[in-house]
């Protein structure tokens, strides 16, 4: 029986690109940058770069190659015939070797010294390093514009007092700045994280089939430091700074356990912020950006779900379950390489990277756009800050002469039946009239306003802010300087 789309697909061929799968992270989430850096024309044709430097190097040492032969190569390195790779790879089942006949075929001249002394992992793993190594260039820019945003917002907010919470419930009195700086703070971990993860990416080189580098050296005739240059040729080329001595058929997929981990680790900050601010939103304290035309529910037309910070979580999640499978991988890799690593890491390594480049593009775009409710949040604080202060109040009357446990046992009284009013009535906490219309109050009565100011809550959260803002976001900040502009868009 035909599918009841079929005849559609007669009428419309626009709507044969939306039959098939296709992942969300590239339709819905991440950005044009980041999904060119893994498609297959940035894969392929950094293959033939790949085989070009290899050429030039070899040249460049005394082996037989032509300038013809390099230009030619050079001439054809995104001249890239995928129809005709597919079909040498349904013939040869062998992705690189389709691709080395494909490049071969329209460079006739070069044909015979592609690849040479090369094995797959040549082109497969240094590409992956150079994919991964520019993946981690495009995120870091946008890190720090997270930084950047969230700071801003940090200290324009410094002093706006509010409710702090242990265990979700109410705790003592912080800011709203404060409470962004520690934020801002395990971002800053992340930061520092994917800048070491991307400055300890070193090229595999050129080892050849079991990393003895073997063939090379036949290549040479037994010359040990032509070998040794020819590595560290292709390596400058690549634009590495240096290359691994040791590897089996491949670099250790140890690598790859590293670089997801690091993403993975941000996956969990972002979850962590935009909980909270999906907690935030509830209490209508905080909200994320909210567009005039936006529908927060089909049934529901005065909700504003927080779908930003949601979609937030839900790719953070994913983020943080995929470093399992390059910790499979390197733990399964028998001896010096098996190929079952090859299609878990076509899909692994892609989807960490994309995800958490759709992370900071949506995160970006929430912290441009917060908005804060100072009065929800003084009335928030009006309801707790009354037991909050009862210390405070204890102080001030032993200060006046009264007697420390006798003035406790006072305010524990007057402090059980505003509680119970607040709980059992459904009433505002009136602790505070309590104590105004106490006798035993009295030497206090004209202090309680002074007592009560939330401003004389928030400790050193004020010049915290400030101090962290100048020592250490700023000075995080300065690689970036150049980056910092240009507002996110969400494409959906």
């Amino acid at each position: 029986m035909a599918a009841p789309y079929e005849s559609v697909i007669e009428a419309n061929e626009e709507y044969l690109e939306h039959v098939n799968y296709s992942t969300p992270l590239v339709a819905r989430y991440a950005s044009s940058a980041m999904t060119k850096n893994f498609g297959d024309v940035k894969k392929f044709s950094t293959w033939r770069q790949l085989w070009t430097w290899l050429a030039m190097a070899e040249k460049k040492l005394g082996l037989s190659i032509s300038e013809e032969q390099i230009k030619e190569m050079k001439a054809n390195i995104g001249n890239i015939d995928f129809a005709h790779a597919e079909l040498e790879e349904k013939r040869v089942r062998h992705d690189v070797m389709a691709h080395v006949h494909t490049f071969a075929h329209i460079c006739p001249h070069a044909a015979p010294i592609i690849h040479l002394g090369a094995t797959s992992c040549y082109v497969g793993d240094n590409t992956d390093l150079i994919v991964m190594k520019d993946a981690f260039d495009i995120m870091l820019p946008k890190l720090a514009r997270c930084i950047h945003r969230l700071s801003s917002f940090a200290k324009q907010h410094k002093a706006l007092a509010c409710l702090s919470y242990t265990h979700l419930q109410p705790a003592q009195l912080s800011t709203v700045g404060k409470r962004a700086c520690i934020w801002t703070q395990d971002l800053l971990m992340d930061l520092r994280n994917l800048q070491r993860a991307r400055a300890d990416l070193r090229f595999r080189g050129v080892k050849g089939t079991t990393g003895t580098q073997a063939s090379f050296l036949a290549l040479f005739d037994g010359n040990e430091k032509k070998v040794e240059e020819l590595d560290c040729l292709v390596t400058e080329l690549a634009g590495f700074k240096s290359h691994f001595l040791i590897c089996g058929q491949t670099y250790s997929r140890k690598v790859d356990v590293d670089c997801v981990n690091t993403l993975a680790s941000l996956g969990a900050t972002v979850h962590k912020i935009c909980t909270d601010i999906r907690l935030l939103a509830n209490f209508k304290e905080l909200e994320e950006p909210f567009e005039k035309d936006q529908i927060g529910s089909s049934a529901m037309p005065y909700k504003r779900n927080p779908m930003r910070s949601e979609r937030c979580c839900s790719l953070a999640r994913h983020l943080m379950t995929l470093v399992h499978d390059p910790l499979n991988t390197a733990a399964n890799q028998w001896m010096e390489r098996t190929l079952d690593d090859s299609a878990n890491r076509r899909i692994a390594i892609a989807e960490a990277f994309l995800t958490a480049d759709a992370l900071l593009g949506t995160m970006q775009n929430v912290f441009e756009g917060l908005v804060v409710y100072p009065k929800v949040i003084e009335r928030r604080i009006r309801q707790e800050l009354p037991f909050m202060a009862t210390e405070n109040i204890i102080m001030a009357m032993v200060k006046s002469g009264g007697d420390r446990q006798e003035c406790h046992e006072q305010i524990r009284v007057l402090s059980q039946q505003a509680g119970n009013r607040v709980k059992q009535e459904g009433e505002d906490n009136d602790l505070v009239e309590r104590i105004k219309q106490s006798a035993y109050f009295a030497p206090v009565h004209a202090k309680l306003e002074l007592l009560m100011d939330p401003a004389t809550f928030v400790g050193r959260a004020p010049a915290q802010v400030d101090r962290f803002l100048q020592e250490e976001v700023e000075p995080a900040l300065q690689p970036y300087t150049s980056d910092l502009e240009g507002r996110s868009h969400l494409t959906l």
